[in-house]
């Protein structure tokens, strides 16, 4: 491998760890609106604001991204988000 191609990969290596992620949020008919406020302000430290929009978004459009960032601290976010029956998924 030619010193080129090797700072290429390092580059590419380095890129990916530090991409931001998101937590997708979609809507349910199980959870109330009050329910996916305090969620949303104990898992991601959202403002009740932040929260009362992030809700709205996700029942009229279907889903929202609530959080971004390295993957590493979403992840125990996104958990307790499926924890309190929520769903949600990380993506890239």
């Amino acid at each position: 491998m030619s010193t080129k191609e090797e700072v290429l990969e390092k580059r590419k290596t380095v890129t990916k760890k530090n991409r931001n992620h998101e937590i997708v949020l979609f809507n349910d008919e199980h959870n109330t609106f009050d329910h996916v406020i305090e969620t949303l302000m104990y898992a991601c430290d959202h403002t009740p604001e932040q929260a009362e929009q992030c809700s709205l978004l996700v029942h009229y459009k279907g889903k929202c991204t609530v959080k971004t960032g390295p993957y590493n601290d979403l992840k125990p976010r996104c958990s307790k988000l499926l924890e309190a029956g929520l769903s949600a998924e990380i993506t890239d």
